[in-house]
C-alpha cells in the first residue's frame, strides 16, 4: 500500500473512533476510512470566506468536520451513496461542536444535484473514487468508495459546473491520471485550473496525488508542492503546520 494512502489510526490499528482536536470520528460502516488524502483536502481546500460548503462522498464526515471548524459562518452540506456511510457521518455531525451548521444526505451526488437544481456553493470539495475500469475489489461498499465508470467524472464535473458559485471554488484530491482526465473536463464546462498542489510522499518520491482547485475565474495557475515525510515515520514540518489544528499528534 502506498504511503501516502496509508490509513491514520490510533495505537490500536483497528479502533473505529479517531480523535481530532476539536471533534472526534466514528469509522464505523465506513469502507474507506480516515486518510491522508482526506485529512489533506480538509486543511488545504480554500476559499474566501464561504458561506455555503458542499462535500460530494463525505464518507466518515471527516472533510466536511474539517471545513466547519475552518470556515465558522459556513453552512456544509454533505452528500453519501453509501447507507451505511451515510448513518456514520450523520451520528458524527451530531456528535460534533458544528451539528447545527452540518446536514447529510444520504443520497447520490447526481440525485442531490437533481432535487436541488437552484442550490449554489461557494465551495466544493470531493475526494472521490478514483480507479476508472480498474478491477473490482471485493465488496459492494468498497466498490462504491473506490471505484468509478467512465461518467463518473463527466457527471460530477458537470454538475459542480451548475452549483458553483460565480466566485466560487472546487477542490478535488486525485491520481495523476485521473487528475489529468479531470482538467479536461474541467475545461470543457468553462471551468478553470487556479491550483495545483503536488503530494510527494518524500522529497525524491514522484508525484502520487494532485489537490486541485477549479473556479470560473481566469489567471495563471498556481503551482505548490507538499512532501509529507522527512525521513520514515518523521513527518516533515510542512506537513506537520498544514494538520496542527487539527491532528493530536502535532
Amino acid at each position: 500500500m502506498s504511503t501516502l494512502i496509508r490509513i491514520l489510526t490510533f495505537s490500536n490499528k483497528f479502533a473505529s473512533m479517531f480523535r481530532f482536536k476539536q471533534f472526534s470520528v466514528d469509522q464505523t460502516g465506513c469502507a474507506m476510512k480516515i486518510n491522508t488524502d482526506g485529512v489533506l483536502l480538509g486543511a488545504l481546500a480554500d476559499a474566501d470566506k464561504p458561506l455555503s460548503i458542499l462535500d460530494i462522498g463525505t464518507g466518515t464526515g471527516v472533510i466536511a468536520l474539517m471545513l466547519a471548524q475552518r470556515y465558522t459562518d459556513a453552512q456544509i452540506d454533505a452528500v453519501e451513496i453509501d447507507e451505511s456511510a451515510a448513518r456514520t457521518a450523520e451520528s458524527n455531525f451530531r456528535s460534533s461542536p458544528f451539528a447545527d451548521r452540518l446536514a447529510l444526505f444520504p443520497v447520490s451526488f447526481a440525485d442531490f444535484f437533481s432535487d436541488h437544481p437552484s442550490k449554489k456553493y461557494d465551495l466544493i470539495v470531493s475526494n472521490p473514487p478514483f480507479y476508472i475500469n480498474s478491477l473490482q475489489s471485493p465488496g459492494v461498499k468498497k466498490n462504491l468508495a473506490k471505484h468509478a465508470g467512465d461518467g463518473f467524472f463527466e457527471g460530477l464535473i458537470s454538475g459542480v459546473a451548475e452549483h458553483l458559485t460565480e466566485n466560487g471554488t472546487c477542490w478535488l484530491v486525485l491520481p495523476i491520471d485521473t487528475a489529468a482526465l479531470v482538467k479536461a473536463l474541467a475545461t470543457q464546462h468553462q471551468l478553470h485550473l487556479q491550483k495545483v498542489i503536488s503530494i510527494h510522499s518524500f522529497k525524491s518520491d514522484e508525484l502520487h496525488r494532485e489537490i486541485l482547485a477549479f473556479g470560473f475565474g481566469k489567471g495563471e495557475s498556481k503551482a505548490e508542492k507538499l512532501v509529507i515525510y522527512d525521513s520514515p515515520k518523521v513527518y516533515s514540518r510542512q506537513y506537520q503546520k498544514v494538520l496542527e489544528n487539527f491532528l493530536t499528534i502535532f
